[in-house]
């Protein structure tokens, strides 16, 4: 609603890392992480298993380099007689044993952890999508919706990647490094500690850079949400931004976003990018130390030359494991920065349990009264002071006021959309406070200046969210409308689909909204600016429309044209959130007071 609206943030800024805001410090990570475990504990008994899977799996590919030497001795001793081509070939259906038993084991752990991580991912936007309808109207005034949008898209799947791969990787991993030094010490203590030695150096850089690349981990997943935010804002709004040349201006902010999530991405990925090449270097420099150690221990018959072919194996199962333990742990701490947002939405207030709440309204007549209500979006700013009023059933009554009068804020109050900070509203003498909020929702009809249609049918969108409408109800209402002409010339008639192809008039998405409004068949209505955006001809048109609408209803209507009000039965002049005048148009405007100021001030804008 227009002055809710009006409280957000300028159009497309959201500060940021580059744009005057620090870059966000490291939080507890241990903590969000026990947060991620205990919300996947339902999946852990599949995820221990497909781990336990992943170890035996890597056992197998360890002890390989071991029958591996023993094969090289086999042949290296034939090459001075004869080769035992049996011993041999026993050694080798073993080896192709362990090493198919490892795939099979690496294929099925692999797609339980895929099969896993998609339920979680699944879960997760599942939660985030239930959470949007437990929220405060309050959180969307302070949050953008594109930061939303990435919490479910962008941070989920980092999640989900994260639980599918680097897990696995992690654990299958410290299993190769920590077999591989069990097998070098067991083969040979002086190449084990040649081999360690090498690569020492390469893990103590790995420590350094993820000590170093934690931030910017974080920095890049708020960077996600704040540009989607932003394009999210400027998408939306694109004809305001042509209409007040402000594409400039969105684009300068666009980049100083964008250049913000550069820096941090760059940099993020750029030491990321450095394990690869380091843990190449150490590897290969870990071979030039095996070889040489090995030949001098070789020439004076210490090992033999399969025990140098074995560690050339143990050398790669010992290094790669390094680099991927590097880049399994960054994974880990962009999850750790995703998880946190996710669950720092989770964990966001609720609105108020109404489970324990019995009153409920059915059948409505439509009194409504405003009992001495204040209220305030923040508490140490009132907008609304002492706001008292009666409305009788089926009367219309007209809101009227400035721009931040408290017109839309009632209607907001007045739907429980916001809580009160005193007083009381009651419908038909019930006080709305003691009726849950769907109960509340279902008493009204709504007909607001922007109109929101979802791509659907034109019969899908008319008849949303009630159930057991006929096609017969859907075409009295049209007709009654007077949109049931138009619905017929389109090719598809009611089974239309509305999409941004779909070229319809802002009257005849507005009519759509009347015809939504009847279906609903509520006993009471509110009119929020719902002519503000048509020219004269539609507007009279419209106007028609919705005084079929408000037959039998109570009628809430906000209007800025006060020529559209004055067969109001009760019309409510507002200013600075109280009500200084009331009563019907002709009394107001003999009265001489504030409406007939307002009034005549359009009247003589018009001539």
């Amino acid at each position: 609603m227009s002055e809710n609206n009006e409280r957000k943030a300028p159009m497309g800024v959201h500060p940021g890392p580059g744009m005057g805001g620090p870059v966000e410090k490291p939080k507890d990570f241990k903590k969000t992480w026990g947060k991620l475990i205990l919300y996947c504990k339902r999946y852990l008994p599949a995820i221990v298993i497909a781990l336990i899977f992943a170890v035996i799996g890597t056992g197998f590919q360890i002890v390989g380099p071991d029958i591996m030497s023993d094969m090289t001795d086999k042949i290296t001793a034939g090459l001075r007689g004869t080769i035992d081509i049996d011993a041999v070939v026993s050694i080798a259906v073993v080896l192709v044993f362990f090493y198919a038993g490892s795939s099979l084991l690496s294929f099925v752990q692999g797609y339980i952890m895929a099969t896993v991580t998609q339920k979680i991912s699944k879960n997760l936007r599942t939660g985030i999508s239930l959470k949007i309808n437990k929220l405060p109207f309050k959180y969307f005034d302070r949050v953008s919706y594109g930061d939303i949008l990435s919490r479910v898209t962008n941070d989920v799947d980092t999640i989900g990647q994260t639980l599918n791969q680097s897990i696995a990787t992690l654990v299958t991993s410290v299993t190769m490094f920590l077999g591989s030094v069990v097998m070098m010490f067991h083969t040979n203590w002086i190449l084990a500690l040649t081999a360690v030695g090498s690569t020492l150096i390469g893990f103590m850089l790995m420590i350094f850079i993820m000590s170093k690349s934690q931030k910017y981990f974080t920095a890049q997943q708020k960077g996600l949400g704040d540009i989607n935010g932003h394009i999210e804002e400027i998408y939306t709004g694109h004809n305001v931004v042509k209409v007040y040349n402000g594409g400039r201006a969105a684009q300068r902010t666009f980049e100083e976003i964008n250049q913000s999530l550069y820096s941090s991405g760059l940099k993020s990925q750029f030491m990321s990018g450095l394990m690869m090449p380091i843990m190449s270097f150490i590897g290969n420099f870990g071979y030039v130390s095996v070889c040489v150690v090995g030949a001098a221990l070789a020439m004076k018959g210490t090992i033999t030359f399969g025990v140098i072919v074995a560690f050339m194996l143990y050398i790669r199962l010992f290094t790669q494991p390094l680099s991927q333990l590097a880049q399994a742990a960054q994974n880990l701490q962009r999850t750790a920065a995703a998880s946190e947002r996710v669950f720092e939405f989770f964990d966001e207030k609720e609105l108020e349990d109404e489970s324990n709440k019995t009153k409920s309204l059915s059948h409505v007549k439509g009194d409504v009264e405003f009992d001495h209500v204040k209220f305030g979006y923040e508490k140490d700013k009132t907008i609304i002071h002492d706001f008292s009023a009666k409305i009788k059933a089926g009367q219309k009554i007209a809101i009227v006021g400035p721009t931040g009068a408290g017109k839309t804020t009632m209607v907001n109050l007045l739907m429980r959309f916001y809580e009160l900070d005193g007083g009381e509203i009651l419908i038909d003498e019930t006080p709305i406070s003691q009726m849950t909020r769907e109960n509340v929702h279902e008493q009204f009809c709504m007909v607001l200046q922007d109109t929101w249609l979802f791509e659907g049918t034109i019969r899908d969108n008319i008849i949303y969210s009630k159930q057991g409408i006929t096609q017969e109800q859907v075409t009295r209402v049209c007709k009654a409308v007077g949109l049931h002409h138009f619905i017929k010339t389109l090719p598809e008639g009611y089974d239309t689909v509305l999409n941004d192809k779909a070229n319809l008039s802002v009257g005849q998405k507005q009519l759509i909204t009347i015809a939504r409004a009847m279906i609903q068949n509520a006993s009471l209505l509110i009119l929020d600016e719902a002519t503000s955006s048509v020219d004269t001809r539609t507007e009279v048109i419209i106007q028609e429309a919705m005084d079929k609408l408000m037959v039998g209803r109570t009628s809430f209507v906000i209007a800025h044209r006060l020529s559209t009000i004055r067969n109001a039965d009760v019309i409510l002049v507002m200013r600075d959130g109280d009500i200084i005048e009331s009563g019907d148009h002709k009394e107001l405007l003999e009265k001489g007071g504030f409406y007939a100021e307002l009034y005549n001030s359009q009247f003589e804008q018009v001539s």
